[in-house]
């Protein structure tokens, strides 16, 4: 498989993957359907071919040792939302009339950096209409040490997660 990052940098257009990565950052890949948009109904689903053609996606992605996880999601019509007023929980199922951006599904990569992450959404066989936002996760190393210590302090939540824990340099 060809080198994902040519000598100067450059993404391969070729592959835009590769393992052997001595830096990464993780990132989601949010699919925002066009056919989520007029809130599709419950029993919406994707057709053969369509799952076929992402499906070969998905796999040159696991092909390339960048995919960390994936998942596809139902319709809002068969969600719930909870919100929050005045501290009370308020639970609202759907579909959600006044939404405009409904999630449809989501990739998390881990790649050189965000011109790597572009390009695989560049990739995605998507339909007329579609989106899908690119958004870098945050590592714990992003964090200053207070913020590491005061988690720590409350609990540990985020050193107790191997894909949160501080990475050493």
């Amino acid at each position: 498989m060809a080198p994902a990052h040519t000598s100067s940098g450059q993404i391969n257009a070729a592959d835009p993957g590769a393992n052997g990565r001595d830096e990464t950052m993780r990132f989601m890949m949010l699919m925002i359907p066009q056919v989520y948009q007029g809130g599709a109904d419950a029993d919406f689903r994707p057709d053969p071919e369509a799952i076929a053609t992402m499906t070969a996606y998905n796999v040159r992605l696991g092909e390339a040792g960048v995919l960390v996880a994936l998942e596809g999601l139902h319709p809002p019509s068969n969600g719930a939302r909870v919100s929050f007023r005045n501290k009370t929980p308020v639970v609202t199922d759907g579909p959600f009339t006044e939404t405009r951006e409904v999630l449809g599904g989501y990739w998390v990569i881990d790649v050189k950096d965000r011109a790597e992450a572009i390009e695989w959404a560049r990739r995605i066989p998507a339909n007329e209409g579609d989106i899908v936002e690119v958004r870098q996760i945050f590592d714990a190393a992003d964090f200053s040490d207070e913020v590491k210590q005061a988690v720590q302090d409350a609990g540990g939540g985020i050193h107790k997660n191997p894909d949160l824990r501080t990475r050493q340099t």
